[in-house]
């Protein structure tokens, strides 16, 4: 018998849910996320339960104990309830009845193991009482330890009932999953085999899945058996994995701490900010960091341009991508640049030049001043006017 040793188990408000349903005579189990990670040690955000309580039962249950409940998703069988302020979201067990590769049709179930079958990965299914004691119904357990990220039952039905699942594998894997032991080879193949379902997915949904791989600690193994696959270039046409194993080195040496947006720049593609439906100021920054590294402004320029976090990431990617390391002398090149400020304002050319003509003189100086080392002083610059 495992039992999860974990503080949020002992947490007031989530005990009150487990007594409110127990007392009722119903079953309560937190599940997923919360339990997979707090049985290895990882970030636990949100606590979900899951009990054969009907909605509409969980609604009456929670307003008898004066509870504040949600219905967040009433037809799926989740209940969210409120206490001081924290939310704990309820779904009854349930399995697949009809589904489209996006969404399904569910019917609620009696018993774990008819819910463990409708979830994607076995390391997903793993369910803990009250106390603390684990119910492993598919074997997950042994995975989860592992780092084998494997589908429940067959792959290519899992994937059928929804194709978001196809990216979720490589998220899961460089998340979660063994490098040295590699990505299971049955699931590899049933996305591979699979992969044209992913052009029935929003791109708001694939850009949030992909976001959510590139946060990994490492992603690269798993970007790399994307672009093997051929999945890559489906969800990122004109995409390449090549460097992105050398940034993520050279984003350890430096000391960076993971930034997806410089990954998605390092991959590269067509199109990025559409096909992904990136924030506008996320494809912005993209773009900038891409255009820095793989411009012509020397590295003290990079710090000076975009400052010393950002003025790094660029020169990581610049170094990444023509396979040279990070030495110190570009560091202080790059901290030098960050700290300069340029000592010409536009009231300094006014009022003798006006227009357009302001604008393109305070460019000519200000190039002048970084081809210079920053050393032109002020009196210097103004006497080129």
């Amino acid at each position: 018998m495992t039992v999860l040793k974990a503080a949020w188990l002992n947490d007031p408000g989530a005990q009150a849910v487990c007594r409110m349903l127990e007392d009722a005579g119903h079953s309560a189990f937190f599940v997923g996320g919360c339990v997979r990670n707090a049985l290895i040690g990882a970030e636990v955000s949100d606590l979900d339960l899951s009990t054969d309580a009907r909605p509409e039962r969980i609604m009456a249950l929670a307003e008898r104990e004066g509870f504040k409940a949600v219905p967040t998703g009433l037809e799926h069988g989740t209940v969210t309830i409120v206490i001081d302020g924290q939310p704990f979201e309820i779904t009854t067990f349930r399995r697949d009845v009809a589904t489209d590769g996006r969404r399904a049709t569910v019917a609620f179930a009696d018993t774990i193991d008819a819910d463990a079958h409708r979830r994607d990965f076995t390391m997903n299914a793993l369910y803990a009482d009250p106390r603390g004691i684990i119910h492993d119904p598919l074997d997950g357990l042994p995975d989860l330890r592992a780092g084998h990220v494997r589908f429940i039952d067959d792959p290519g039905q899992r994937i059928r009932e929804d194709y978001l699942r196809i990216l979720r594998f490589f998220r899961f894997h460089a998340w979660f999953g063994d490098e040295a032991a590699g990505l299971d080879a049955e699931g590899l193949a049933a996305c591979a085999a699979h992969a044209e379902g992913l052009e029935s997915l929003s791109k708001e949904r694939i850009g949030h899945e992909m976001l959510r791989l590139l946060a990994a600690p490492d992603p690269a193994p798993s970007i790399s058996a994307m672009a093997q696959s051929g999945i890559l270039a489906r969800v990122l046409a004109g995409a390449d994995a090549m460097i992105l194993p050398v940034l993520v080195h050279l984003e350890n040496e430096v000391g960076l701490t993971p930034d997806r947006i410089l990954r998605l720049a390092a991959i590269g593609g067509e199109g990025v900010g559409d096909a992904l439906r990136l924030r506008k100021v996320d494809a912005r920054r993209r773009e900038r960091l891409r255009d820095a590294a793989l411009g012509d402004w020397s590295t003290a320029e990079l710090g000076y341009r975009l400052g010393r976090e950002d003025g790094a990431k660029a020169l990581v990617l610049r170094q990444a991508a023509i396979g040279q390391p990070v030495d110190e002398s570009l560091l202080i090149q790059l901290e030098t640049g960050s700290e300069q400020v340029f000592p010409i304002k536009a009231a300094d050319l006014q009022p003798g030049v006006q227009g357009p003509a302001l604008g393109d003189a305070l460019r000519r100086l200000e190039r002048d001043w970084i081809d210079s080392g920053f050393r032109l002083t002020r009196d210097a610059l103004l006497k080129k006017v």
